[in-house]
């Protein structure tokens, strides 16, 4: 064979080895971008079945979630159709009660039915602050609020419900106490109730306590009772919700849970904290640190919580434009007797006739009416009167509120119904300047002056301001006994104060304990 030959041969083996060589390495990479192609599908495909568990898995919590939101639903449909249906009851059965003249005393069946309504009123107004807070709605008020008196008053409250029940209610002042303070007082009367309301409804023997420090524009609460008291798994349970603990003597109160959980809400609104300690079967103690600033200078005109039986001046006059005839019942029987002239009318067109022809001082406008509504026949009556009208909008439709007197509103202040009296004279008062006259700024009852107690009932007064302290009314009629029969010359200043146990007036039997003392 010629080298030329050979040399042939060895090319082609040279290519071909080095084909070879090519196509072992292509089948290399071949099989490898396919080990890679198979693994990154297993990937996938384990990736997809992680994806398709955890879906499986969201859905059924959302699922869960959806039956125990459907069950708390209807839990809660259940409870406030029950806390609304037992105050209905008592207001539909006294009234037919008043109507068949079975001589049942109107001051018995007017008091069942005023607790009633409130009892309703503060279901829906707890409902709405909790869809107001959620919702990120819910406006507060800067107003000057007379601390003293307002506690005063909230105590008061509810002496004869804890007297009724056998309890103590017992409220003191460590330190100085503010005269005047700027906070939301609406909100701030709020908490104090449900707090105070709690206190006595969970205990059964013993009382409650409200104690109250005052330091560095601060103002720290402690409620406190020897009731049921609250398990520890429960101490923060409590504050949710529709939640009122797992104790089973919880759940026979009245209730449907919403109470604590606005009032620690609504104290952090207004700067402050709920807390609460507790011990089972021993008492629970809740605490309520709130910033309660002072006014830099002494307001003039704020309205105590007195009996107000008239005001200082010329007489004032009120229009009452309201297409609800019971309403403007309710003002007229209010504010006659208090020396204001009142008018009513019943639509916005006459009311605006009515108003240029009476001229009055101010305006209680409703809002919802027939033909023109509230908001336009307040700018009608602004237009045609000036600035020196002071309007009120009265109404039921709370989400439509707007306080006014802001430069821009043709109104200057908003009350929601049901209204409060008291809060409708504070409203008055305050938007006409007026100057009360209490029951206590009244001449003495010269009746008075011959019920005069001797020297020898001394011993026994001190007894009686205890008693009339703590609000223990059967001790006060012991006691009152007592004194009648050892000193008979007492028997005139002993009427009177029976007259004022009787109304459960224990502010002014304090005061006429002072007097005769």
């Amino acid at each position: 064979m010629t080298p030329n030959a050979l040399l042939d041969i060895g090319g082609v083996a040279a290519i071909l080895g080095t084909g070879l060589v090519a196509l072992s390495v292509f089948l290399v990479r071949n099989r490898r971008a396919a080990e890679l192609e198979r693994l990154r599908d297993a990937q996938m495909l384990r990736d997809e079945r992680a994806a398709h568990a955890a879906t499986n898995a969201d859905l059924l919590r959302a699922k869960e979630v959806a039956e125990a939101a459907n069950a708390a639903k209807t839990r809660y449909l259940v409870a406030v159709s029950h806390e609304i249906r037992s105050p209905l009851n008592a207001i539909y059965g006294y009234a037919q009660l008043l109507e068949r003249d079975d001589a049942i005393p109107p001051i018995e069946a007017g008091g069942v039915i005023r607790r009633s309504a409130e009892h309703v009123t503060n279901l829906v107004e707890g409902l709405l602050d909790i869809s107001r807070i959620e919702s990120g709605v819910l406006k507060l008020r800067q107003d000057v609020v007379r601390l003293p008196a307002l506690l005063d008053h909230i105590v008061e409250m509810f002496r004869m419900q804890a007297t009724a029940k056998g309890l103590s209610l017992d409220y003191r002042v460590e330190g100085r106490l503010p005269a005047f303070v700027r906070t939301d007082e609406k909100r701030l009367r709020q908490i104090l109730i449900n707090l105070l309301s709690n206190a006595i409804k969970y205990t059964d023997t013993g009382g409650a306590t409200l104690t109250i420090r005052y330091r560095s524009q601060m103002a720290l609460v402690d409620v406190a009772d020897t009731g049921i008291g609250i398990a520890a798994d429960d101490l923060e349970r409590i504050f949710e919700p529709f939640e009122r603990g797992g104790a089973p003597e919880s759940a026979l109160q009245p209730g449907i849970g919403l109470g604590l959980s606005i009032t620690r809400l609504l104290a952090r609104i207004l700067g402050g904290e709920v807390t609460v300690s507790s011990e089972l079967g021993r008492g629970s103690r809740f605490r309520l640190q709130i910033l309660l600033p002072e006014p830099m200078t002494p307001p003039v005109g704020v309205p105590a919580y007195d009996r107000v039986v008239g005001y200082r001046g010329d007489s004032k006059t009120i229009l009452v434009i309201d297409d609800n005839f019971a309403q403007q019942t309710v003002v007229q029987h209010l504010l006659r007797p208090l020396n204001f002239v009142v008018f009513a009318a019943t639509s916005g067109a006459d009311g605006v006739a009515l108003a240029e022809r009476c001229a009055p001082d101010l305006v209680l406008l409703d809002i919802q009416m027939p033909g023109s509504s509230g908001w336009e026949v307040a700018a009608r009556l602004r237009a045609a009167l000036g600035r020196s009208l002071r309007i009120v909008m009265v109404s039921a439709n709370a989400h439509e509120f707007r306080a006014g007197n802001d430069g821009q509103s043709a109104h200057d202040a908003f009350l929601s119904k049901p209204v409060d009296l008291d809060a409708l004279l504070d409203t008055i008062g305050h938007q006409l300047g007026l100057a009360w006259i209490v029951a206590d700024d009244r001449a003495p009852d010269l009746g008075h002056a011959s019920a005069a107690l001797p020297a020898a009932a001394e011993p026994f007064l001190d007894g009686l301001r205890h008693h009339v302290k703590l609000g223990h009314v059967r001790a006060i009629e012991t006691a009152l006994a007592e004194l009648e029969a050892a000193v008979p010359d007492s028997a005139g200043a002993v009427a009177d104060m029976r007259r004022l146990l009787g109304a459960f007036d224990l502010r002014s039997l304090a005061r006429r304990l002072d007097d005769v003392g």
